[in-house]
């Protein structure tokens, strides 16, 4: 006997209205996800989002007024049950960090494919973590000193910032957990992620 499982209620929020009413379209074609909304900015997403409970925002990080870290931060501080997935051109680092901080779930690339997307959405919904290879590459490369300052992981723990680098090498949360003896929920609930293969 096949059990239906429910299409994921997802929020659209970035203040482009061309690629956000393009991705709503374009996700909306995919039985697994139920685009419930818009949102022109981090404010108006933070609004959205409290009136509307998405299982899902997909959230522009850099954005007017209120920008995708803050309504992060907001929307998980007012309704904690909700998934954040950051869409990110990937232009500033130190954003990908403070945006995990503040509760994401994770990174997809804005030129990903809708299906990739649409993945993305789905591993969170249950309870995974995710950041595109591009990311994950360049956090690794941050963490180990060959990009950016140290400062962009300032407040992240020792362990914490152990258990990123393990991930953005391309270790799963159990072999994490193994190697460093510790809980496999310790590592997910700290900076889990899953790397996406998909671009």
């Amino acid at each position: 006997m096949t059990v239906a499982v429910r299409a994921a209620r997802v929020l659209v929020v970035d203040d482009q209205t061309l690629y956000r009413t393009g991705l709503a379209s374009l996700l909306g074609d995919d039985e697994r996800v139920e685009v419930v909304g818009q949102a022109v900015d981090g404010a108006d997403g933070v609004k959205q989002a409290a009136k509307l409970k998405p299982d899902v925002v997909l959230m522009d990080i850099k954005m007017p007024n209120v920008d995708g870290i803050e309504a992060t931060r907001q929307i998980m501080e007012a309704v904690p049950g909700i998934k954040v997935l950051i869409l990110t051109t990937f232009e500033t680092d130190s954003q990908v960090i403070q945006a995990l901080k503040a509760g994401a779930s994770g990174y997809v690339l804005k030129d990903s494919s809708a299906a990739a997307i649409v993945s993305s959405i789905v591993a969170v919904m249950s309870g995974e973590k995710v950041m595109a290879s591009a990311v994950a590459n360049r956090v690794l490369d941050m963490l180990t000193g060959t990009a950016t300052p140290k400062e962009f992981y300032d407040g992240l723990t020792n362990r914490e910032i152990e258990i990123l680098k393990l991930l953005a090498s391309g270790m799963a949360n159990k072999q994490i957990a193994y190697r460093l003896k510790i809980s496999e929920k310790s590592s997910g609930s700290t900076t889990g992620l899953r790397r996406s293969s998909t671009p």
